[in-house]
């Protein structure tokens, strides 16, 4: 229903890219760009300045972004609603969701989601929870599922699932790690932790700051970008990592990898929905009760 030429537009004005936009709607990028043309031919306008491979919004480009990020809002609101009218559930459902949450919570839930409303185009980018506040803020997605502990005051953070970090070693490891440690065993532990912005390292900050420490105080071998990134250096390596008890399930039941108490140190969050105050999408709404519920069932 909808008017491709102005997501078309919209896309390439969001991420300043022909390529990027083609890339985003899966057209190609000569159709991007005569979308782009046609918009420009009715308006009398030029959106876009371009200046060798940058291009940049003109003032009538900036002019119809503004218009471009209500009108899609709405056309996305129109073909909810006239579909409620048949008592069906259709649209666009555009989430975002951190690393941990996207690979070992999401996969379930959206077999069941998709199955009970086919009609609803579901997407989900993978992203850190600071970039996914970011998505939000920019309008990219409709709703966010995040694993941070800082907030941002302009968004809407709901908790929906409680989750343990808990500390893991390799159980085929060349030196025994003891199944328990004092606080002062842990800090000097040679530890491989996630990335700066992830919800992880948000969340492990937050419960040694608790104990009177800092980040800096702990034996940071490495930093990487992802869980099974962690983990995949944990089976060749003496160090221990610090990650979901959801990420882990698979290797703890199989006996590969063994969580470690740490004495008094507890590592422990919620998974929230994060949205834009007052602007939840109808589709999005429908999501957030439907994890509601399963989440409640489980």
């Amino acid at each position: 229903m909808s008017d491709f030429r102005l997501k078309a537009f919209y896309s390439v004005a969001k991420n300043l890219s022909f390529t990027k936009a083609s890339q985003e709607l899966f057209v190609s990028q000569p159709a991007v760009t005569r979308h782009v043309h046609e918009l420009e031919s009715m308006y009398q306008v030029r959106l876009f300045d371009r200046k060798g491979n940058t291009i940049s919004l003109t003032e009538a480009g900036r002019v119809l972004m503004e218009h471009c990020e209500r009108i899609l809002v709405e056309y996305r609101k129109l073909e909810y609603d006239m579909h409620q009218l048949n008592n069906e559930c259709a649209g666009e459902l555009r989430l975002g969701a951190s690393t941990t949450i996207s690979r070992y919570v999401l996969p379930p839930v959206l077999a069941r989601f998709t199955e009970r409303y086919p009609k609803i185009n579901v997407s989900l980018i993978d992203m850190n929870s600071r970039h996914i506040e970011n998505a939000l803020q920019e309008n990219s997605i409709d709703v966010g599922m995040v694993e941070g502990v800082f907030r941002v005051p302009n968004l809407r953070y709901e908790p929906f699932l409680c989750d343990e970090l808990v500390p893991v070693a390799c159980c085929s490891g060349k030196w025994n790690v003891p199944e328990e440690l004092s606080l002062e065993e842990f800090v000097r532990m040679p530890l491989v932790l996630r990335e700066r912005g992830s919800g992880t390292l948000d969340a492990i900050e937050m419960a040694l700051s608790e104990k009177g420490l800092k980040l800096s105080s702990l034996n940071v071998r490495m930093y990487l970008g992802s869980t099974e990134s962690i983990k995949s250096f944990l089976r060749y390596s003496d160090c221990m990592g610090i990650v979901s008890v959801f990420a882990v399930d698979r290797e703890l039941r199989s006996g590969e990898f063994r969580v470690v108490d740490v004495d008094g140190l507890r590592f422990k969050r919620h998974f929230c929905f994060v949205s834009a105050q007052g602007q939840e999408a109808d589709t999005a709404l429908n999501f957030i009760q439907f994890v509601k519920d399963m989440v409640k069932n489980v």
